[in-house]
């Protein structure tokens, strides 16, 4: 067996450090699936952690889509509080009760078929509360007082509450509720938008505004959208250096 030279052995020995520093190409596989998964768990706690606090800072959440949910009364309000006029359903939105239920029965928006106006009765459903001021319990009455920071007397877009700009078109005027007064139907329960107070008529016109029961699906907003780009991009590029 001849024997090795110095050089040959000084050779060997780098070749030897070479591959002990440098890793193989499993191992660079290895790392960038590290990076990939490591990628993706970083999109899905950004996108759940903007969710989280969308819900958490408010219980009036926007959906996107001209759609807007209450949490406390599990109710989706439409954005627009005049879409009876924006959608040219009616010249300047106002109708009177029959025609503004048949308008709400009859609305398709968002997917959503099943729109109806706001109720008179308390969550429980118990009421209404009756006539005047400070009533909170029917739905529309806890969006003026409650949600949206409404003073009795005064006009609801008066209010500095930070949440009335996700609403549009609200007008300050007196609003439909789709509850009839108990035992004198020729009445109808209504409540103003103007000055909070709640009280009931059937022989004038007024606006209506369209809820429906539940929660919808979310729209994705640009900012989210713009994220799920981002990440999606950094994806594509982790694959790419495989």
């Amino acid at each position: 067996m001849g024997r090795i030279t110095a050089a040959a052995a000084a050779n060997v020995d780098c070749s030897r450090r070479k591959r002990t520093l440098l890793p193989g190409a499993a191992d660079a596989r290895t790392i960038t699936l590290g990076i990939t998964l490591k990628m993706k768990s970083l999109i899905w706690v950004l996108l759940a952690g903007l969710a989280l606090s969308s819900a958490a800072q408010a219980s009036l959440i926007n959906r996107g889509g001209g759609m807007i949910y209450d949490d406390d009364r599990n109710l989706t309000w439409l954005a627009d509080a005049n879409y009876a006029q924006t959608s040219g359903y009616v010249g300047d939105g106002l109708m009177s009760w029959p025609d503004a239920n048949a308008w709400a029965a009859n609305l398709s928006y968002g997917g959503y078929t099943d729109w109806r106006l706001p109720t008179a009765l308390n969550q429980d459903l118990s009421g209404p509360c009756g006539s005047g001021d400070g009533c909170t319990g029917s739905e529309m009455g806890h969006l003026f007082y409650s949600e949206l920071g409404g003073v009795a007397g005064e006009s609801i877009l008066s209010s500095s509450d930070p949440d009335l700009v996700k609403f549009s078109n609200i007008q300050p005027n007196a609003y439909w509720s789709g509850t009839e007064k108990e035992i004198h139907i020729s009445q109808a329960w209504f409540f103003g938008m103007d000055n909070g107070y709640q009280g009931f008529t059937k022989f004038t016109n007024f606006y209506a505004w369209a809820v429906r029961d539940g929660d919808v699906a979310v729209v994705p907003e640009p900012a989210t959208l713009l994220l799920l780009g981002l990440g999606m991009a950094g994806l594509g590029l982790a694959r790419r250096r495989r």
